[in-house]
């Protein structure tokens, strides 16, 4: 009995080692069909991402955005020293080419407004250039419109001792009919660094200050169809030379210097 037992042993175990062969000879086969039918099939190329137009359109807008530049803070007493001003005109004589003082707008560093008034015109008006200067018959025939030489002695007082800023100040200041200090005149018009060269010549050109404003600041001013609004150019002149300040004090100090003054 005990030789059949393990005769019987013997056999399952030749049976099992069979079996086992076999399932190894299968994977074997198996694995060789896979590797030909990957070898056969036509791998599928990769889709590549491309942008979207959507998303470069984005970007060129990010691009285009001003940056937000940061403005150096001064102590009170140092920006107490800086006031920007910007008048609108009517046209009077028999064109109505000359211009005439009609609104006057002053605002401190912070942009705080320390007089707007509309003032009586000394002659009469042909063209109130309402479309652009906002002005209208009403505004400058008021019992609120400053009388002319009033206006003058208060803008002087404000001024006094002052660095005026402003854009194309010769213009507003020829119709104040005020002389200001060379030295404390900032005026964005004719900063070089604001300025482009003319097509012709190579002369240096003043740009608008809508542009610059709008370049420089971010800011919107003298929108398409509407009036000028002089207490909005004023603050964007103010807010020009804020963004250049520290180089623009610097320039004039290096200038004076090598003046000898």
């Amino acid at each position: 009995n005990d030789d059949d037992d393990e005769d019987g042993d013997s056999e399952k175990a030749t049976n099992t080692e069979a079996q086992n062969n076999t399932l190894d000879d299968k994977n074997i086969v198996d694995g060789a069909k896979n590797n030909e039918r990957r070898e056969t099939t036509p791998q599928r190329k990769r889709k590549r991402d491309f942008p979207r137009i959507n998303d470069i359109l984005r970007e060129e807008k990010l691009k285009k955005k001003p940056q937000e530049k940061v403005t150096p803070s001064l102590a009170p007493e140092e920006a107490s020293k800086y006031v920007a001003i910007d008048c609108e005109m009517v046209g009077v004589g028999s064109s109505g080419k000359q211009s005439a003082l009609a609104r006057v707008s002053i605002v401190d560093y912070h942009g705080t407004v320390l007089l707007d008034n509309f003032v009586k015109v000394l002659e009469k008006v042909t063209d109130y250039r309402t479309f652009v200067s906002g002005v209208r018959a009403a505004d400058v025939r008021s019992h609120d419109a400053m009388d002319f030489f009033d206006c003058r002695k208060t803008v002087g007082d404000i001024l006094r001792d002052k660095i005026l800023v402003g854009h194309s100040l010769r213009n507003d200041l020829k119709a104040l009919m005020w002389d200001h200090p060379r030295k404390d005149v900032r005026d964005t018009a004719r900063y070089k660094p604001f300025m482009r060269v003319a097509p012709r010549g190579g002369r240096m050109k003043p740009r608008k200050l809508r542009d610059l404003a709008k370049e420089r600041c971010g800011m919107e001013i003298q929108v398409e169809g509407k009036p000028h609004d002089s207490v909005d150019d004023a603050r964007a002149a103010m807010e020009l030379y804020k963004s250049v300040r520290v180089q623009w004090e610097k320039d004039i100090m290096s200038k004076n210097k090598s003046q000898g003054l």
